[in-house]
């Protein structure tokens, strides 16, 4: 364990030197002893991580010294030892910022002891917690959890940025499994706010009833089951980030609250009275056009604006060209780490069967294909065989029989057709031919 530096200021000689006897009989403790105020000031760039003074000091008052030391440094923990047991006076100084106060009778040493235990153990963890959230910077920096290098994902890059310089509300778009908390995560944990509470709720995963409840916290009584105050999702993600994933599926009833807590910073449980301010970065994601939502009256426009800020769409994996590829690589020596083994290499026929792939799912079922194939392969390569695809919607398995050139032509003018409303002079400009074949092939049963 590091060395812990502990100032003693005592004009009290005997007395000094048996509180440094006494704390001297940890190894660790390094103890440096002081007769005034005036000498504990002039050596306070040494930089102690603990501070025991004497309250009745010749040169300075302790209410006046303690107040100096808090000007200066108001996170270093101070234990006052004084002769005086007046309740006011203990109770003045621990308002002022005084971490203990020890009376000089029989129990003082024993009491001092403890007490500077006890503000070791709690320094020590609160730098494990501010080191803990450097590393978990670290863990959402872009390199480490945004992987890819397409042109399609670059530009979400110069996007995020711009969100992490600022405080703007982020809304994301994407299709479902484009990584839309991923991203939230690597604008908070890059941000001023990072060492505050990252708190993320899927609108679509609580039912109606409870939302209100879940976000804005409720008092005791407030409906039955409500046996105690609870505090709601804005009041956890004080000074920090909240994340409404499905931000499309909040009822309309409750938008109307929403925006009120938007604009205003402040919150009121559900059964209070009471207005509460919050300070919170609003990162807000769904996967539908919100901007129809709003034209069909399924949405409110005054929330729209209110949370759109920063708009940040999210390619989908098909449009990511040799991404697909990277990530794959990347979710093989994942698997291969956690389940402690050799890292499998891709064949030439899996890669081309990822490429050709259209990937609904997007990146979340790439990490579900790749990490079945790591169980279905040989252990030491994997084949195309080994790769298993489900079509999102009827779970039919994209079987891994090889198809003609032809073929592939018709599934991707088929799926060109349904994208597009089969709309076929807009199919045809799209994928650079003739509308005549697109109509021939529908003719002759090639496309069904």
């Amino acid at each position: 364990m590091a060395v812990f530096r502990i100032f003693i200021v005592e004009d009290d000689p005997w007395y000094g030197q048996v509180l440094m006897h006494h704390l001297g009989l940890n190894p660790d403790y390094d103890l440096e002893l002081f007769t005034s105020g005036k000498d504990l000031v002039n050596n306070l760039y040494k930089a102690p991580d603990l501070i025991c003074m004497d309250y009745g000091l010749p040169d300075i008052a302790g209410d006046k010294l303690l107040l100096e030391l808090k000007s200066r440094n108001k996170q270093i923990p101070v234990i006052v030892i004084s002769g005086q047991e007046e309740i006011n006076v203990a109770v003045d100084l621990l308002k002022a910022g005084a971490k203990d106060y020890i009376i000089k009778d029989d129990h003082a040493k024993e009491h001092l002891w403890k007490s500077v235990i006890n503000i070791r153990e709690t320094l020590s963890l609160r730098q494990e917690v501010e080191e803990l959230k450097v590393q978990l910077g670290q863990k959402f920096s872009f390199e480490n959890t945004i992987i890819g290098q397409s042109d399609a994902l670059q530009k979400t890059f110069s996007l995020l940025k711009k969100a992490i310089n600022n405080n703007i509300n982020v809304s994301i778009t994407g299709e479902t499994g484009t990584g839309k908390e991923v991203y939230a995560k690597a604008i908070h944990f890059n941000s001023e706010r990072k060492k505050k509470p990252f708190v993320a709720v899927n609108m679509g995963a609580i039912p109606k009833e409870l939302v209100e409840s879940e976000l804005f916290g409720h008092e005791k009584g407030a409906f039955t089951g409500a046996v105690g105050a609870r505090m709601g999702k804005f009041e956890e993600a004080q000074g920090g980030t909240l994340f409404l994933d499905e931000i499309g599926e909040l009822d309309l009833s409750l938008q109307s609250k929403l925006l009120r807590v938007v604009q205003e910073r402040e919150i009121i449980r559900v059964g209070g009275n009471k207005a509460i301010k919050v300070d919170i970065r609003l990162i807000t994601a769904t996967h539908k056009n919100l901007t129809e939502e709003v034209k069909q009256g399924k949405f409110r426009e005054d929330l729209f604006f209110r949370i759109v800020g920063l708009p940040i769409e999210l390619p989908p994996l098909r449009d990511r060209g040799n991404d697909v590829i990277i990530l794959a690589k990347y979710f093989i020596e994942e698997f291969a780490k956690n389940n402690k083994t050799k890292a499998l290499t891709l064949q030439e026929s899996a890669k081309s069967r990822l490429q050709k792939y259209n990937w609904p799912g997007n990146v979340r079922e790439l990490k579900a294909v790749i990490d079945l194939a790591c169980v279905m392969s040989d252990g030491k390569i994997i084949k195309a065989e080994d790769l298993t695809f489900y079509e999102i919607g009827d779970h039919r398995p994209y079987t891994s029989d090889e198809k003609t050139l032809k073929e592939y032509e018709a599934e991707i003018i088929l799926n060109y057709l349904k994208k597009y409303n089969q709309n076929v002079v807009e199919v045809a400009n799209k994928l650079d031919i003739g509308k005549s074949k697109i109509y021939n092939m529908l003719k002759s049963g090639e496309i069904k």
